[in-house]
């Protein structure tokens, strides 16, 4: 048995608190509005969860540090507006080395946070705590429907594996199953960004479009939280899991989702406060909209779907219009880095006019193909449609890089041409290729390692964007080299 915390007596919070009793934890739950803790407390059911009955054994507690002190699991479910200020009012009860799991989906503004981070930072605040265990609890879950019982599966998602397991070990039972997930930052990139969706989805339903256009609306909306999520160094395969596909199907479709109700009534004729208002609830969606479209601005990602809500509820603009624009927006490849045989300009590359394809080119040597380079590749080709890597030849690298390569150019080239990333490999003989290039293969977006910054700039000048990508830090190709040297 586990001494369980739970901040937040709302219909997730109840859910979940309920679910951890019945699994026979020590379970007591904390809300700031102390008319609930009477009334939870003396009723045993709650209002917004019909059908479902508090059990006897689970406990309510007006007080931060009855709640927080000596526990096992602290389980932070308040709307994430709330999260920063609740952790730092739980602050002093909370030990280094706590086991946290935050089941909020949301985005900080001005920080840009997700919600564990929210939490990490705010008890690590002046020196402190550097040892919180942080796991995000994430997936297609109606509190409606896990408050019956009913089949549900979800994510512990955490970069400390031992940390999701205990996690899942916790919440687990034959109605409700746990997948892990080291992904923390996509999981819940995933959670934020499908309540923007759903808000989407909503609107359409209530305009009267039928099945076809909501499921292009969650297709396509797939397709912008992937491009974001890649780009900002999540792994592809959390937004074709529960955190991502799973949770955008059921919010976007859902009678239960506040995110999808409230897009309705927006598309019925009402102010997205009025629907705000009428729906009861915090609707996360809206409070997403600012960080989510600033994350998409600071990483050169196209998010029209998220852009055109932002347009209608932040806005006021009438939203049969912002269907028409989007609707008649340029034609393009559906799939990245399609290979339309007729519509290939001249060297035999994709011509953007015919297309709309958005075509992206990076420099490198790539010696030693690691998974730092194909980190970069994948980010790359999420700008646009299709990836052209110029490699450095074995000349260029002697004589003005004076590096010496372990692999030949033409085995570093068969290497990259196999990975999925990469659509064409040209040669890189000079420095000063670059504008040339740029102009020869019509390229949208030039992107770099952010060790360069600033460098090339002028390549705007070319009706470029410029692009610097974060390296990841713990692998380079020298250091391969320095560690084999030193092994041999």
């Amino acid at each position: 048995m586990s001494r369980i915390g739970v901040l937040g007596a709302g219909t997730w919070g109840t859910a979940l608190s309920r679910l951890l009793t019945l699994n026979g934890h020590d379970v007591t739950v904390w809300s700031a509005i102390e008319s609930e803790v009477e009334e939870f407390s003396k009723n045993r059911v709650h209002p917004n969860l019909p059908g479902m009955k508090i059990p006897e054994q689970m406990k309510y507690s007006k007080s931060l540090e009855e709640t927080c002190r000596d526990k096992d699991l602290i389980l932070f479910a308040v709307p994430s507006v709330f999260i920063r200020s609740v952790a730092k009012q739980a602050d002093p009860f909370i030990p280094d080395g706590q086991l946290i799991v935050s089941v909020a989906k949301g985005i900080e503004g001005g920080t840009y946070l997700t919600m564990t981070g929210v939490i990490g930072d705010e008890l690590g605040k002046n020196g402190g705590r550097q040892n919180i265990r942080l796991v995000a609890l994430t997936g297609p879950t109606h509190a409606e429907e896990v408050a019956l019982d009913q089949p549900t599966a979800i994510v512990a998602a955490s970069r400390d594996p031992e940390a999701a397991r205990i996690v899942q070990q916790i919440f687990m039972n034959s109605n409700f199953r746990v997948y892990t997930n080291a992904d923390i930052d996509g999981a819940q990139l995933c959670g934020a960004v499908k309540n923007i969706i759903a808000l989407a989805s909503g609107i359409s339903s209530g305009l009267g479009y039928g099945d076809n256009a909501r499921a292009a609306l969650i297709t396509r909306g797939m397709a912008e939280l992937t491009r974001l999520g890649i780009t900002m160094g999540c792994l592809e395969s959390t937004f074709s899991g529960l955190a991502g596909m799973g949770d955008m199907i059921v919010t976007a479709t859902s009678v239960h989702s506040r995110n999808n109700r409230c897009g309705y009534l927006i598309g019925q004729g009402m102010k997205a406060d009025e629907a705000v208002e009428e729906i009861g609830m915090v609707v996360e969606g809206i409070n997403a909209l600012g960080p989510v479209l600033a994350l998409a601005h600071r990483h050169n990602v196209e998010m029209p779907i998220a852009e055109a809500v932002d347009e209608i509820i932040n806005r006021g603009a009438d939203p049969e219009k912002i269907v028409i624009m989007l609707m008649n927006r340029r034609g393009k490849s559906e799939r990245e880095g399609i290979d339309d045989r007729n519509s290939l300009g001249e060297n035999n590359v994709p011509s953007s006019e015919r297309t709309g394809m958005k075509k992206v080119i990076t420099y490198g040597t790539f010696d030693l193909l690691h998974y730092g380079h194909i980190n970069l590749l994948r980010r790359a080709k999420a700008l646009g449609d299709y990836l052209i890597v110029a490699l450095s030849t074995d000349e260029f690298n002697c004589q003005q890089k004076h590096k010496k390569c372990y692999f030949s150019y033409e085995q570093r080239k068969a290497l990259l041409e196999s990975t999925r990333y990469v659509d064409l490999v040209i040669p890189e003989k000079s420095w000063d290729q670059k504008k040339s290039d740029i102009k020869k293969y019509d390229v949208d977006t030039f992107v770099i390692g952010d060790d360069w910054e600033g460098k090339f700039d002028f390549l705007r000048d070319e009706g470029a964007q410029v692009v610097y990508l974060p390296r990841t830090p713990e692998i380079s190709t020298s250091r391969i080299k320095d560690d084999l040297h030193r092994q041999s």
